[in-house]
């Protein structure tokens, strides 16, 4: 017959055994978010609200942000979340395509397809939102978050660009992808691909005459001091994904896992009141470091020139043509 003893070691080993779940379960879940952007851009405010929403959903979950390319570029930031190096992303969505070989999310910046920031609003958080988000998967990616950090206009270093015809041969800032290479073809420019963090310095050397650009980058990048004529086009948004590595993200608790879809979702909105905010309350501030603000005389006939790209970038892909759909339907 087993000791008093015996019974009480037996007993309390049983206990740690039943315990440890728990144990495991209040151990921290530590990720790595890495982005470029600083930290008054939307792209910083998109991580917080997604880091903000995912704490208060499972306090086990830490996410530590890494702004303004302490890990590297945009391009950079997402290779390393595609191989794991990072658990999570923020990056600008015209990359994905790229990086991915996924072509949806194109559809985000076709010319003048979204007309406003509660446009965008709709899309993203609708079906066709999350269809784009979740074709990610098959290049690695759990997308979490799609949102738009700043419609895009137009900076110069030279005369103020107030006419179609005033684009003509600009040497124009692009990120290198096809379609954005397409659409400012078409307006005349001649594109020139660099990476943001060259941006500055390509504008106060001449290397480039002119940018295609939002606010927030006006203000967080210090463009304002090169370029001081800025034109309001609004051509399309600049939006801004959120994604997880996938071999990461399957190994998380399923409770988890929900969790971290949630957050990404519950921090579209919140991210993009930030940005229209801060669109229209930063072109006073632009205004007051002495940068000259215009409207396009003819934005009409810079439409008509892109408005043919919509049509052939729904053939490359059944989403992106869904999603033309969609738009044009609640426009």
């Amino acid at each position: 017959m087993p000791t008093r003893r015996q019974v009480l070691v037996a007993g309390g080993a049983a206990a740690a055994c039943l315990a440890m779940p728990n144990i495991v379960r209040a151990a921290p879940i530590k990720m790595r978010l890495a982005h470029a952007a600083n930290e008054i851009h939307p792209g910083h405010i998109a991580a917080v609200e997604f880091k903000k929403a995912l704490e208060a959903l499972i306090p086990e979950v830490n996410v530590t942000i890494f702004p303004n390319r302490q890990l590297g570029d945009d391009k950079q930031n997402l290779e390393s979340a595609m191989a794991g190096t990072n658990e999570l992303v923020g990056s600008s969505g015209s990359l994905f395509p790229l990086v991915t070989g996924r072509p949806a999310l194109d559809a985000y910046q076709l010319p003048f397809l979204i007309k406003d920031y509660d446009h965008f609003a709709k899309l993203a958080t609708g079906d066709i939102g999350q269809k784009i988000l979740d074709d990610l998967e098959p290049a690695g990616l759990v997308g979490l978050q799609n949102t738009d950090i700043g419609q895009r206009h137009f900076v110069t270093t030279k005369a103020a660009v107030r006419t179609v015809e005033d684009f003509r041969g600009l040497k124009t800032r692009i990120v290198p992808v096809p379609l954005h290479k397409a659409i400012w073809d078409a307006i005349g420019t001649a594109p020139v691909g660099l990476p943001y963090g060259e941006v500055y310095g390509a504008l106060e050397t001449g290397v480039i005459d002119a940018c295609e650009i939002n606010v927030s980058s006006m203000l967080g990048e210090n463009l304002w001091e090169v370029a001081k004529n800025f034109t309001l086009t609004g051509h399309y948004p600049w939006h801004n994904v959120i994604a997880m590595n996938k071999a990461f993200f399957d190994g998380l608790p399923r409770e988890v896992q929900q969790a971290v879809k949630k957050a990404g979702r519950d921090s579209i909105v919140p991210t993009l009141e930030y940005t229209k905010r801060q669109d229209m309350e930063g072109r006073e501030q632009l205004r007051q470091k002495g940068v000259q603000i215009h409207e396009l005389k003819d934005l009409d006939a810079m439409r008509k020139q892109v408005a043919p790209l919509v049509d052939q970038w729904s053939k490359k892909s059944p989403l992106i043509a869904e999603f033309v759909a969609e738009a044009r339907a609640g426009a």
